[in-house]
């Protein structure tokens, strides 16, 4: 982790999503094991396959930027994009699909941190989680490990809102399942391992990364991909996509379907089985 080094941060000028654009709880089990809901605002002027396509493609793709201060002319991965300070790098490893495309079964090994400005490297990410489902509705990667197989699944799906025929946006939910779900002493050990430094202020800083990375889909998405029969060619400046409205006002959408997911994991006998990440049954 000491050996991570953050690019400069990159301001593209766009208005990011508060906390207060989402819906958010934390259901602990007894296990130790916990659930975590993050249900977001909808996701205005993008499409549920752009969304699919950039799962398919993000680790692979660079961006030449322009207009940007301290980039310009610069080519940098299309992970910088997805948040303006936290993000250092993705990569694609093992069994990929068509054109070294996201697959089940591949491994993708994320570099980042929550909340750089804030915290500098106090919580870094640089690891490889297995990729767990990638269709049109969602996906999803986790930690496997043998004779204990999952212990940590981050699953995220997205749907398009259509009212009278009127494309409003995308629903995008995501929820993270971690530790084993046994109440047993070695489970209980395990879990304390795993799960012994996600604190309030990991999940407060957490929270806030994942409300702005998500939000900044608004931002860039369109643009590139309306660029995707040229992958290596990609370029973005600001202006390239027309300004979605502000996002300060925005609210989570469905606070139903946060409440409904919180229960079923209050209920459930098995946290994975409930997350269900092999399955779009979140809507």
């Amino acid at each position: 982790m000491a050996d991570l080094v953050m690019p400069p941060a990159r301001n593209f000028g766009w208005d990011l999503k508060p906390i207060s654009s989402t819906h958010f709880a934390i259901e602990t089990r007894p296990s130790g094991q916990f659930a975590v809901i993050l249900n977001h605002s909808l996701l205005r002027g993008v499409t549920a396959e752009m969304i699919h396509w950039w799962f398919l493609n993000f680790p692979n793709l660079t961006v030449r930027l322009r207009d940007v201060l301290g980039y310009d002319g610069k080519v940098v991965p299309a992970y910088l994009l997805w948040h303006p300070s936290d993000h250092v790098n993705a990569k694609l490893i093992g069994r990929l699909g068509p054109g070294g495309t996201s697959r089940v079964g591949a491994k993708i090994h994320i570099q980042e941190t929550m909340q750089y400005e804030t915290y500098g490297l106090k919580y870094p990410v640089d690891t490889a989680l297995q990729v767990l489902y990638c269709d049109g509705d969602g996906w999803s990667m986790g930690l496997v490990l043998p004779v204990f197989g999952k212990v940590m699944v981050l699953s995220i799906r997205f749907k398009d809102v259509i009212v009278d025929g009127r494309h409003l946006g995308v629903h995008y939910h995501y929820e993270i399942v971690a530790g084993l779900g046994g109440r047993d002493p070695l489970s209980r050990y395990i879990n304390k391992k795993i799960t012994g430094h996600y604190t309030q202020e990991f999940f407060s800083a957490w929270h806030l990364h994942n409300a702005i990375e998500v939000g900044t889909f608004e931002n860039f998405l369109p643009a590139l991909y309306a660029q995707r029969s040229n992958l290596d060619a990609l370029t973005y400046a600001p202006e390239m996509n027309e300004a979605p409205p502000g996002a300060a006002d925005q609210m989570g959408h469905d606070l139903g379907l946060l409440e409904r997911r919180q229960q079923g994991y209050r209920d459930a006998k098995n946290a994975f089985v409930f997350q269900s990440a092999e399955a779009p049954v979140f809507f």
